[in-house]
């Protein structure tokens, strides 16, 4: 396992991340996701610990709050040192009658932090991420709220999920005008299936320093090597629960490309393409989930595979984004300047 700076921050995380969307089952749409209950919950965490990961990822949504309690309850079990481990959540979504039971105004924010903190029984968080954008909510009270916790020592680092790059960078305009917290980290979608990220999000995060998380790495399971172009039924939760989208013909000629290259490896369809999410500079951690204990080593098995040069330029060739403006006349317009960086001179 290796460990990375998450963002600007001395803050170093693994490079796998413990999700716990799985923990809990209760809801309608949560229970076709996961329905570990508490000692199964405690097996997964410790053999994350074990395989080297000392990051866990969660949110107060998840199962209601269950997953919550369910991942605090296990760190407490386990009798896991606070300052071995890093605990983010998430806060946004609805969990609380009443018009303000959401969103990311500083009623519900500071509300909503400190019931995550009494479910996961800690005095404070490591990383708190806003999960989603809240059009109602002007970005400055929001980052005011965010400081305000972390200046009380509830939390530790501020990040988001599910932000534009547009949306980032003015927040980060108004932490900096403003001499606020700024965010560390993006939590965001990011598949060898579905590399939209790298538009617009990758250049940001580059230029600005943020970290990425990535979540749902296996395309919801598409990526398991449960699903092929001839049985695209399959098992699993994208058999109850078909999230994220796919561009299935897109997929398939991705899964295609790939399976070579694991049997070659002698490694699983899901551990080349959490390899090749390993391969990419932009990222920082890589949440993992599980429902159960062999899904959760398969996974782990993945910070070990070395992909070759010839692997990656297979598998990125097969899952290349289409040209899209304006990237390609980027690619057309700056040749020329992209050519005098690399080598100091231009004939």
């Amino acid at each position: 396992m290796r460990y990375k700076t998450l963002g600007r921050t001395g803050l170093f995380v693994s490079e796998l991340c413990l999700g716990t969307m799985t923990f809990g089952g209760k809801g309608e749409m949560w229970s076709k996701i996961g329905t570990l209950g508490q000692d199964q919950a405690d097996a997964l965490v410790k053999s994350a610990i074990d395989g080297g990961i000392n990051f866990l990822d969660t949110a107060n949504v998840y199962s209601e709050g269950a997953s919550e309690d369910i991942t605090g309850q296990a760190l407490k079990n386990l009798g896991i040192s606070r300052n071995e481990i890093v605990v983010a959540t998430k806060a946004f979504g609805q969990m609380a009658p009443g018009q303000n039971g959401r969103g990311s105004s500083r009623y519900h924010l500071i509300d909503a932090c400190k019931a995550s903190l009494k479910r996961l029984q800690l005095d404070h968080i490591d990383l708190y991420q806003l999960h989603g954008f809240d059009d109602a909510t002007p970005i400055e009270e929001t980052l005011r709220a965010l400081d305000t916790l972390v200046e009380h020592g509830h939390v530790r680092y501020i990040g988001v999920s599910n932000w534009a790059a547009w949306q980032i960078t003015k927040a980060l305009g108004i932490s900096e005008r403003l001499g606020l917290h700024r965010f560390a980290s993006l939590q965001a979608y990011y598949t060898i299936a579905g590399r939209d990220l790298e538009r617009e999000l990758v250049p940001m995060m580059a230029s600005e320093g943020v970290g990425l998380m990535v979540w749902s790495p296996l395309a919801g399971g598409f990526l398991s090597g449960k699903y092929a172009r001839d049985q695209q039924g399959g098992e699993g939760r994208r058999a109850a629960f078909d999230f994220p989208p796919v561009n299935k013909d897109r997929g398939f000629d991705v899964i295609d490309a790939i399976r070579p290259i694991a049997e070659a490896h002698g490694a699983s369809v899901a551990q080349v393409a959490l390899a090749w999410l390993l391969h990419q500079k932009a990222v920082t951690s890589v949440i993992v989930g599980a429902n159960k204990p062999e899904q959760l080593v398969d996974n782990l098995g993945a910070v070990d595979l070395v992909l070759s040069a010839d692997d990656l330029a297979t598998l990125d060739a097969v899952s290349a984004l289409p040209p899209e403006y304006p990237g390609w006349m980027f690619e057309r317009q700056g040749q020329g300047r992209r050519d005098q960086l690399a080598t100091g001179r231009r004939d």
